[in-house]
C-alpha cells in the first residue's frame, strides 16, 4: 500500500535512529571510572565488574550524553537525538529514562555522580576525560 510522503519520512527517520552511532574500534569500551565502564558495541555498561544491557532507547541516550560529556544537553536535543523531533515536548519521557538509567548506573541514583540534572535546562554527563586527568596527576604528585 503506497504511503504519504510524511508517512515515508517519518518511517525513514524511525529506521534511521535504530542504528547505533559507528565509532572507531578504540572507543568501544568507554572507561567512566573504576566503577563504571561503557561497552559501546554491544551496549552495555560494565558497573563494578558487571555487564548489564542497555535498552535500545537508553543507549542512545546514554551515548549522546558521553559524547557529549562535561557540557549541558538541553532537553529539547536529547528528545529529538533519541526519539526524534515528534517527542521534542516530552520532558516526562526524557525524565523517565534518566532514572532507568541512572537505576543502572549509578551506586546511588538518589545522589548521582554521573548524570547531573540542571533544573530547567537539560542534563549533564561528567566530565570523565577530566577526572581522568585530574586523578592521573594526583598520583603523579604522591
Amino acid at each position: 500500500k503506497p504511503f504519504s510522503p510524511r508517512e515515508l519520512s517519518s518511517r525513514i527517520r524511525a529506521v534511521l535512529r535504530r542504528f547505533e552511532p559507528q565509532g572507531r574500534p578504540e572507543d568501544q569500551i568507554v572507561t567512566i571510572d573504576d566503577h563504571l565502564q561503557v561497552d559501546m558495541q554491544r551496549r552495555q555498561v560494565i558497573v563494578d565488574g558487571e555487564r548489564m544491557n542497555l535498552r535500545p532507547t537508553e543507549y542512545r541516550l546514554l551515548y549522546h550524553l558521553i559524547q557529549n560529556a562535561g557540557w549541558v544537553m538541553p532537553h529539547e536535543t536529547l528528545l529529538t537525538k533519541v526519539w526524534g523531533h515528534e517527542y521534542v515536548n516530552d520532558n516526562h519521557l526524557l525524565r523517565l529514562y534518566i532514572t532507568y538509567l541512572r537505576q543502572k548506573i549509578e551506586p546511588d541514583p538518589s545522589q548521582p555522580r554521573y548524570i547531573f540534572t540542571e533544573r530547567g535546562l537539560g542534563y549533564r554527563f561528567v566530565d570523565f576525560k577530566e577526572l581522568g586527568r585530574a586523578a592521573r596527576q594526583v598520583t603523579e604528585e604522591d
